[in-house]
């Protein structure tokens, strides 16, 4: 005979499709949260890009370290962003939320992510070294069209494999952390909803996209508001995809 309460099933990563219009509510609520608390989350942005920036520096396993925390350091963001929503106070100290709550399939996560982006700059090396090669053997134009051709190509190539990457990583820093989804389930269901979603997620990268360039127009400081945004835009977009949660 079981007894009570019967424990609740498994979030199942159930989702819905929205509108194209949901993009500007997604930036509106991500606006208000930031401006919750605008200090903290610029100094947290400024400490987050002051991390990246340090890990970078370290020759050949910065990126990779960068790409294996930056889940948990999604967490984080996350975090004061289901604060702020909630009215609680929003501090530093929840940027190192990862590191407490849910850490090894956070990290996890990050191993998929940093495997993907291997896997990816791996591809596009045996095509730009093929290139380079075929262009060096042969002398004149011919060459140098080969040359340019293949760079081309393994460029617009990477652009291409990071986008179903992107898609299965945009939901699953809060499939991890909120819904306690193992991180290879948390990419599916986010690839599923990205799929699902994909129109206004292009809007979504497109705007994005726009945002960044003016971002870097002063010496990369708008990144300090943009990176918070960002942060709410995913924390919106995940309550308004995913039903349960």
């Amino acid at each position: 005979m079981r007894s009570f309460p019967i424990p609740a099933p498994a979030f199942d990563g159930r989702c819905r499709a929205v509108g194209i219009d949901a993009v500007f509510a997604w930036l509106r609520l991500a606006w208000n949260l930031f401006m919750v608390r605008p200090a903290a989350w610029v100094a947290g942005a400024l400490i987050l890009i002051a991390g990246a920036l340090a890990l970078m520096t370290v020759w050949l396993i910065g990126p990779l370290l960068a790409g294996l925390l930056a889940p948990v350091l999604a967490a984080g963001l996350l975090t004061m962003c289901r604060k702020a929503a909630d009215g609680e106070a929003v501090g530093l100290s929840d940027l190192a939320a990862g590191f407490s709550t849910r850490t090894t399939p956070l990290i996890l996560l990050g191993v998929i992510l940093m495997l993907a982006m291997l896997a990816i700059q791996v591809v596009v090396l045996v095509l730009l070294g093929g290139s380079v090669a075929s262009g060096l053997l042969l002398s004149g134009i011919g060459g140098l069209g080969i040359l340019l051709g293949g760079s081309i190509v393994a460029m617009l190539l990477s652009s291409l494999l990071f986008i179903p990457l992107s898609m299965a990583l945009w939901f699953a820093p809060a499939l991890v952390l909120f819904n306690g989804m193992p991180p290879i389930e948390a990419c599916r269901a986010s690839f599923a909803a990205s799929l699902k979603n994909l129109l206004p997620l292009l809007l979504l990268g497109l705007i994005v996209f726009v945002l960044g360039v003016f971002a870097a127009l002063p010496a990369g400081l708008g990144f300090l508001v943009l990176i918070p945004v960002l942060a709410g835009t995913a924390y919106a977009s995940w309550q308004d995809v995913f039903v349960a949660h």
